[in-house]
């Protein structure tokens, strides 16, 4: 059996180091090859993909194609896609990771530690028992699955 030992390294991508596009979000829409698209599936309006820095295993970003910045801007359909994709996207985790419970939301504005100026809903699965000692120690997580094997096994569950 392969493991992985995945450091996220998100501090890199908020001081900037991060593809020179104008949305990262759009980017993923568009299969720009400058940026990692961890697509797991999409309706007509709503994309769901990996986070690319997860907070544990199965965090996804379920986003709307159209460049939105706000939920009131989202049309009556693109609630509807919205709200469909994160119920399938619950039950390909539970399936997939037997979590222990889930975060879901969206960080709106600069101040709530939102990064990306492209309205997403994060989706972060919990498990029992999280913290660890570098959490305690170190201030640091490690997050143990390659968001690639994330994806890959999710495309399967949501296909």
């Amino acid at each position: 059996m392969r493991r992985y030992l995945f450091n996220t390294d998100k501090l890199r991508y908020v001081k900037g180091e991060k593809p020179q596009v104008e949305c990262i979000l759009c980017a993923i829409r568009d299969n720009n090859p400058e940026v990692k698209n961890l697509e797991i599936c999409r309706s007509e309006s709503i994309i769901c993909t990996v986070n690319l820095f997860p907070f544990n295993p199965g965090h996804l970003m379920l986003f709307p194609a159209r460049h939105v910045i706000d939920p009131s801007e989202m049309t009556d359909q693109e609630s509807l896609e919205m709200h469909h994709m994160l119920v399938r996207a619950l039950d390909a985790i539970r399936q997939e990771f037997s979590p222990a419970g889930f975060n879901i939301g969206y960080n709106l504005g600069d101040e709530s530690g939102a990064s990306i100026a492209h309205l997403h809903c994060h989706l972060v699965p919990r498990y029992r028992n999280e913290t660890g000692f570098l959490d305690v120690l170190a201030g640091t997580r490690v997050v143990v699955a390659d968001p690639v094997e994330v994806m890959e096994r999710l495309k399967k569950r949501l296909a």
